[in-house]
């Protein structure tokens, strides 16, 4: 019998940018859908496509490619919307492929403080390690401050 006290497992939606695979804990997924035409929303960071009208409620939509300073893509038959729901704040993000969900416990999530000192670990939580891949995982919170932080500005 393994004894699993000191690790908490936790579910996650793995999705693609590129061929790097990230993490988003399930529980701040709201729902995934496939694109949806934007709107621009002037003064807005690059990297906020603009909004949806999803079933009738205005949802920001944030690149996620732009937003981590990778080259654009074209949008393939994959792509898809991510709609996240922190508290009281909903965004989505476009990622290239929505892969699956996959179950990692707190033991096989490094932290990565330690590996980079980019801008970009604000909002990575760890990197999660399945057989011989790597999950990337997002810290969606931080993710969604960073969001609400530069749309003020």
């Amino acid at each position: 019998m393994e004894d699993k006290s000191n690790s908490v497992s936790r579910q996650y939606v793995v999705f693609k940018l590129g061929k790097e695979d990230y993490g988003l804990d399930i529980q701040k997924v709201a729902t995934i859908e496939r694109i949806m035409p934007t709107t621009r929303v002037p003064k807005t960071p690059a990297f906020i496509k603009g909004v949806i009208n999803l079933r009738g409620d205005i949802v920001p939509i944030m690149d996620l490619r732009s937003r981590f300073g990778l080259p654009a893509a074209p949008e393939t038959e994959d792509t898809r919307s991510i709609i996240l729901k922190i508290d009281d704040i909903t965004f989505g993000i476009i990622v290239d492929e929505v892969d699956e969900v996959l179950q990692l416990t707190d033991d096989s999530i490094e932290n990565i403080g330690n590996i980079a000192t980019d801008l970009a670990v604000d909002y990575l939580m760890g990197v999660g390690k399945v057989n011989d891949r790597i999950v990337t995982i997002l810290d969606v919170e931080k993710l969604a401050k960073i969001d609400e932080e530069e749309n003020e500005s």
